[in-house]
């Protein structure tokens, strides 16, 4: 459409093609910055910055260069996706930017490659230059501009002793045992897991297959992606989490429609249990990869023990025809995410129908507090240490373990490690954190008495 804009432009009102890009890219891009949904809204900026590029490749004018020779953090007002892509990503060690949001293209490449990010950092940039030293600290959010000798020291105290977790178990010195596992959402992002040590996969977000296209995933597709994973992880466990699409992570092939309040929508297991053929593909898929490695599956979004109830008879149906068709196959180890009220309240009852639980904390924050985790003026309210949360959490716990199951966090808070010892204490078998925070939590659990 918009090729058609610029077309139409350039025939009726004789203007240049530079012009009639420029216009064009400013419509569309005022379209997005005035759209509900804060991702669409950051993409915005995406658009203005191809109509740039495209204006400035018309025009012949010649393009900055971003070839970052050496290792380095990237300090900017902001950054574009052309300016971001054509850097050396083995050469970026951190980005710091004045402006910018949470859903800027550039704090989610730096989400998906674990490079540390501040966003919003009000710095002079006039007072910067090339080869200053700095230290960003992304854990604490804290940007050290010209570190003193005692600074820099701390900061390489620190990387060894986490170097000095690697190849550990992460056992209390007590001697308890906890499994430390990695989120991932990408096939490639396995490489992190590996490199920082992390015991297996405690979350495999399967939602990459589904978005950005234009149609569904077949069943080959996704039986490559999920075999390869498990490959690739050689018997290490896997907990892949069946599609979780619906609120803020769209998909317009789906037709899913403007909902009031997506977060409590039609959305995850209820998209799957309402459309079976969809959740039948991705099931063959997992069934069969099971036969490749140390695969756990895992439904999100569950409050009813009619749920559970109706997935494990759809599941029994896969297999049936699985088997009919000659095809090889396994049924893997089955759990849920605990991550509404409900399921909470009912994890006795849960317990005795799946294998394992995992509690996805920064749903269940916003289900138990009633807050819109999207909503920044929510902030001040939100609070996921709040005692209900973790309340909920011991309850979960005791649940599972009350007929023999084991229990993993892998929400945010299973990184905070002002938590670690506390959520130990209640009993808990497993974390799952992002791959650069398994040394520090390794650390702390190893630290503990």
């Amino acid at each position: 459409s918009s090729d058609l804009s610029c077309h139409n432009m350039i025939c009726n009102e004789n203007v240049n093609a530079e012009y009639a890009v420029s216009i064009t890219g400013d419509n569309f891009a005022d379209m997005f910055a005035n759209m509900d949904d804060d991702y669409m809204r950051a993409r915005s900026a995406d658009v203005k910055d191809i109509s740039n590029r495209l204006v400035s490749n018309l025009s012949g004018e010649e393009q900055p260069d971003w070839e970052n020779t050496e290792p380095s953090i990237i300090v900017a007002d902001d950054l574009t996706p052309s300016e971001t892509v054509q850097m050396d990503k083995n050469k970026i060690l951190a980005f710091v930017l004045v402006h910018g949001s949470a859903n800027s293209h550039t704090a989610i490449l730096a989400r998906m490659m674990n490079i540390p990010a501040l966003i919003g950092v009000p710095i002079e940039l006039e007072s910067l230059h090339n080869g200053v030293n700095a230290i960003v600290d992304g854990q604490d959010g804290i940007f050290y501009l010209n570190p003193d000798e005692n600074q820099i020291a701390q900061e390489q105290e620190q990387k060894k002793l986490l170097a000095n977790y690697k190849g550990r178990e992460s056992v209390t010195k007590s001697g308890r045992k906890i499994n430390l596992y990695a989120n991932i959402g990408n096939v490639s992002d396995v490489a992190y897991v590996l490199e920082n040590d992390a015991e297996g996969i405690g979350l495999f977000r399967s939602e990459f297959l589904y978005l950005g296209r234009d149609e569904l995933p077949d069943e080959t597709e996704q039986f490559n992606a999920y075999r390869q994973v498990l490959q690739m992880m050689a018997d290490k466990k896997v907990v892949i989490r069946t599609l979780d699409i619906g609120a803020d992570k769209k998909a317009d092939y789906l037709g899913l429609g403007k909902e009031d309040n997506p977060a409590l929508g039609y959305r995850a297991i209820r998209i799957c249990l309402e459309q079976p053929d969809i959740f039948k593909t991705q099931l063959r898929a997992l069934l069969r990869a099971a036969k490749y490695g140390n695969l756990s599956i895992m439904y999100p979004m569950i409050i009813s023990v009619e749920e559970v109830v109706s997935i494990k008879k759809i599941v029994a149906e896969v297999a049936e025809e699985l088997e009919n068709e000659n095809i090889p196959y396994e049924i893997p180890e089955q759990g849920i995410m605990i991550e509404t009220p409900a399921a909470v309240m009912l994890s006795e009852e849960l317990a005795e129908l799946v294998d394992f639980f995992s509690i996805g904390t920064n749903d269940l924050t916003q289900y138990t507090l009633a807050i819109d985790r999207q909503n920044n003026r929510l902030d001040r309210f939100y609070n996921p240490h709040h005692e209900a949360v973790l309340r909920m959490i011991e309850m979960t716990i005791q649940g599972a373990h009350k007929h023999g199951k084991w229990v993993g966090i892998c929400g945010e808070l299973g990184a905070d490690t002002t938590l670690t010892e506390r959520f130990i204490k209640m009993g808990i078998d497993e974390l799952s954190v992002s791959p650069s925070m398994v040394l520090g939590v390794r650390s702390r659990i190893c630290e503990m008495e």
